[in-house]
């Protein structure tokens, strides 16, 4: 079940919070929202729901274990390392691993052929940062399975985030509240999320996925620069907008989650690109990789290597692929050149240096919609002019007009409109939130978005592969 289905919106949605506003003590609302999400976990991929059950209750038993042991809580959160990545390895790396074995002459194993359950690598991440801060003496164990089961499996962002860190949450937990105020801004965002995601990133994938079919011998070089930003544009909305609907729901449950996306595609560096871009991951990797490697502590070399196995690590963390692998090597080569002084340049004009981060990054974007390096390097040898492909039809055939004026509203809310009008954080923002024009904006992209879903219309969700 995803946010953007029907059955979601017109009956999971409004069951669960009128059913939440029957009692509102928290007792209550942990029990409900814990059965509800257990069943939202079940409804597409019902076995797996006991490979949730088993994190919930090794992780909580772990972390029992550790807040009694003394002398071998590093056993103790070693054990619970191990096994969680153990878990995640196995339905997510096998087919990777046994492969890549398979490359090697005369090998030849069978493929396991494990589906890879949704969402596992986000409530293992959960899990692996409750039992890490908890070792560390951030917080004492969750002596409630039931509290621990709602925080690894809450619904909104169980199967694609945010991640959420168990001490910006355990009070919550225990303490919360649902208000009018609260509630309407859970809807408003949970709105404007839904829209991002089914009134632009369904319709951009339309045009990427039309402009990359026939691969780089039907591509040309305007093709492929349209298709990358087409691309990132959807990964982008597809995204930010599942964030927003779950940052929204939160709100309407009495939760507070952090952000994860800040406009990403006006940052002067990658570096800054990855502090605005999947926040939660971004943080996750630092404060539990690359920080633990020794971070910037050791020197400049070691800074650099510590880099560069951190953001390996980030895109095999999006799947099971070299060409992932690739996206966070050529991701970190250019935030270490920046560190190097490539980042001295950039600041000496603004302008380009947005231009030189956005341009890197669409050019990443093709490891990371592609399934080989040599799909990868073909396309780009297109990208740069080095060959040229056939296309079957002229590029203005296969853009419609619609899916144009999507297209450039998509570059424009990526930060043109909140920089020109100022509607981040100004007077003019705190003027259009709650005016009678946002309410009927909202009404009718409501409107729109439930009337695309309604015809089949296209509608893919990126992150369900990771």
């Amino acid at each position: 079940m995803v946010f953007s289905s029907l059955i979601f919106l017109w009956i999971f949605l409004p069951a669960v919070f009128i059913l939440s506003r029957i009692n509102r003590s928290i007792p209550y609302q942990n029990i409900l929202l814990l059965i509800v999400s257990l069943v939202f976990y079940a409804w597409g991929e019902p076995v797996y729901i006991l490979l949730l059950l088993f994190s919930i209750l090794f992780n909580w038993a772990a972390g029992l274990l550790m807040d009694k042991a003394k002398g071998s809580k590093k056993m103790v959160l070693a054990t619970a390392v191990v096994v969680n990545l153990a878990v995640l390895g196995f339905f997510k790396y096998a087919d990777f691993a046994v492969a890549t074995v398979n490359r090697i002459p005369g090998v030849d194993l069978p493929l396991p052929g494990i589906s890879l359950p949704i969402g596992i690598s986000f409530f293992t991440f959960q899990a692996l940062s409750y039992v890490i801060d908890l070792y560390r003496g951030k917080y004492k164990a969750q002596k409630s399975l039931f509290r621990l089961a709602l925080y690894i499996s809450f619904f909104p962002q169980l199967i694609a985030g945010p991640i959420v860190r168990y001490e910006d949450v355990a009070r919550q937990l225990e303490k919360r509240t649902m208000t009018p105020e609260k509630t309407v801004e859970g809807i408003r965002r949970f709105a404007y999320g839904l829209a991002k995601k089914v009134l632009i990133a369904n319709i951009v994938a339309s045009v990427a996925e039309r402009l990359f079919a026939p691969g780089a011998a039907g591509m040309t070089t305007p093709m492929v620069w349209i298709a990358a930003v087409a691309y990132a544009l959807q990964v982008y909305y597809d995204f930010s907008g599942y964030s927003d609907m779950a940052i929204g729901m939160g709100k309407i449950f009495g939760f507070d989650f952090r952000e994860n996306f800040n406009l990403p595609f006006v940052s002067k560096s990658i570096g800054e690109v990855w502090r605005r871009w999947h926040i939660s991951l971004g943080e996750w990797f630092k404060e539990y990789l690359y920080i633990p490697l020794g971070g910037n502590r050791k020197g400049e070399l070691r800074s650099c290597i510590n880099l560069m196995i951190t953001f390996a690590m980030t895109g095999l963390w999006h799947g099971a692929s070299w060409n992932f692998v690739g996206w966070g090597v050529y991701q970190g080569i250019f935030i270490i050149l920046e560190r190097l002084g490539l980042k001295k340049l950039l600041k000496k004009n603004d302008v380009l240096a947005v231009i030189y981060s956005d341009i890197v990054f669409a050019v990443s974007i093709i490891l990371f919609h592609e399934i080989s390096m040599r799909s990868t390097l073909d396309i780009w040898l297109v990208m740069f002019g080095i060959r040229q492909g056939t296309p079957l039809q002229p590029l203005a055939l296969m853009i419609s007009p619609l899916e144009l004026c999507v297209f450039i509203a998509g570059i424009l809310g990526c930060g043109v409109i909140q920089g020109i009008g100022g509607l981040k954080e100004n007077k003019l923002s705190r003027i259009w939130k709650g005016s009678f024009l946002e309410v009927l904006f909202l009404s009718v992209a409501m409107f729109l978005s439930i009337t695309f879903l309604s015809t089949d219309a296209y509608n893919p969700f990126i992150y369900f592969r990771f």
